[in-house]
């Protein structure tokens, strides 16, 4: 359902907002598409390049199983075949799990990234066909009491993304809150509204610590180490996963009772992506430091920013920003080389220089598939305008 008449309420407007001409998009083939799913499951291994990976595979495959596509909680039992990847990934997970260790996988000292993996975990675990099979449930419920009772946070609640300093990452926002709302969606009733609430707060306060008057967000604050820079894949992530608790909240059946909360993600969302665009550069791409004109191209921030765009149009009915969303779409097709590899990435590890040369990013490969089903979904929506 488009809610275009609510959000523009939010934005204190009276219409929907229609599209500027927007330049022609020809959509990527099921062939490259299939060949950067390939590359993706080659080369993902840290626990955020996992969880991204999970989702990514689940909205462009399964659609009505995302939280972009389907009703919360989602069928009980599934089609024979249906989400086989992701759940087999999701149980080789759990199977795998240190049993003296709350966390789903090993986060390499972060806090918020073992959670990406949690949406797909639960999933696996509502849809069991062995009901007296309780390890997935167990495994997502320790992941939960570890980020709400055991992880560091600041004096007024914010969960830190590490855990041997209070630090926060705008990268949280896309790995966490969306694992808990959807932990309480599936739970329901007053435990899960306090969990959808839980998520919301971790939002607000995220935003109240990293947003400038830019409208856009620094990296990190807090902790021995800053990054003040607006990095372009931070501001992603955080508008990706602010749109992921949106529409968890929407799509449960407690959404009645958090309008308000609705609307505060959906306008924050709006916020990242207004400010994105006003940076964008001729080719369509966004600088991995966006408003840095010393910085350089990045496609992977270009990618997840343009899937939040044309998620964003089709949940709201406002349009005002397809035109730099197709700008960008056909930047990355034509940044995807024959083999299926999405070049001219920022290197994920360092945040701050271009991947080496043969090196590839596994999160940039998930971007390119979100991007698509965002894409996928917007045409669908519109009547393939």
């Amino acid at each position: 359902m488009v809610r275009g008449a609510v959000f523009t309420s939010f934005l204190g407007c009276t219409a929907v907002l229609a599209a500027p001409a927007a330049e022609s998009v020809t959509s990527f083939s099921d062939a490259v598409v299939s060949k950067v799913k390939s590359n993706l499951l080659q080369i993902a291994t840290h626990s955020w390049e996992i969880g991204t990976a999970l989702e990514a595979l689940t909205e462009l495959e399964w659609p009505s199983l995302s939280v972009f596509g389907g009703s919360l909680p989602p069928p009980v039992k599934l089609s024979a075949g249906t989400a086989s990847d992701v759940i087999s990934w999701a149980t080789k997970i759990v199977r795998a799990k240190n049993p003296d260790a709350l966390p789903l996988i090993d986060g390499d000292g972060a806090v918020g990234d073992p959670a990406s993996i949690g949406v797909a975990v639960s999933l696996t675990n509502w849809t069991r066909t062995d009901r007296a099979d309780h390890e997935f449930s167990t495994a997502a419920g320790h992941q939960l009491k570890y980020l709400l009772e055991v992880a560091p946070r600041t004096s007024d609640g914010a969960i830190s993304h590490r855990s041997e300093q209070v630090q926060l990452w705008a990268d949280f926002v896309y790995m966490a809150p969306p694992f808990i709302a959807y932990f309480g969606a599936l739970e329901g009733g007053n435990g899960g509204l306090s969990l959808l609430r839980i998520a919301y707060n971790q939002c607000k306060l995220y935003r109240k610590y990293l947003r400038d008057s830019s409208g856009l967000w620094k990296h990190i604050v807090l902790g021995n180490w800053q990054d003040n820079h607006h990095w372009g894949t931070g501001n992603a992530w955080a508008a990706a996963g602010m749109l992921r608790v949106a529409e968890t909240i929407h799509h449960s059946k407690l959404a009645s009772k958090l309008k308000n909360e609705q609307a505060d993600l959906t306008s924050w969302v709006n916020e990242i992506v207004t400010a994105s665009w006003k940076h964008q550069h001729s080719n369509g791409t966004l600088f991995n430091y966006i408003d840095e004109n010393n910085s350089f191209g990045d496609t992977s921030s270009t990618a997840l920013l343009a899937a939040v765009t044309y998620r964003l149009a089709t949940l709201t009915g406002d349009h005002s920003h397809i035109s730099a969303a197709n700008k960008a779409y056909n930047l990355i097709k034509s940044s995807v080389d024959s083999k299926g590899w999405l070049r001219n990435t920022v290197d994920p590890l360092t945040f701050s220089t271009p991947s080496k040369p043969g090196g590839h990013s596994p999160e940039g490969q998930a971007f390119v598939l979100l991007l698509q089903a965002a894409y996928r979904d917007y045409k669908s929506a519109s009547g393939g305008k």
